[in-house]
């Protein structure tokens, strides 16, 4: 299953360049905003991913989790440390954040080097 995880990255990659070309303005200001935010501050970037994942595992958003599991991953985080998180969006999601377990799982396995 983490092949499914890492073709959805590359397709991710290749389909975001076709918004680009029909929304500049708005990926511009959207990945101006995101490269602001998601850099060490207050909170260090690791610690801001794992919100995002934690978010993104309560929202029920299959593709911020395969992104942000591999960010948080980029960022330092142990698998350990992501599927921690994960569990944090489980006690405040219940039961439709903890049927979402499993996509973190694989994405950390399709990020493994």
């Amino acid at each position: 299953m983490p092949e499914k995880v890492r073709q959805y990255l590359a397709d991710y990659q290749r389909d975001m360049g076709k918004v680009k070309q029909r929304l500049p303005g708005v990926v511009s200001a959207f990945g101006g905003l995101f490269a602001k935010v998601m850099v060490d501050g207050a909170l260090p970037l690791k610690y801001k991913e794992l919100v995002a994942l934690g978010i993104a595992v309560g929202g029920h958003c299959e593709p911020c989790i395969y992104l942000h599991v591999q960010k948080s991953l980029e960022a330092g985080c142990t698998p350990e440390e992501v599927m921690e998180a994960a569990s944090v969006a489980v006690v405040m999601g219940g039961g439709p954040a903890y049927t979402h377990l499993p996509m973190v799982a694989r994405a950390i396995e399709a990020n493994a080097k």
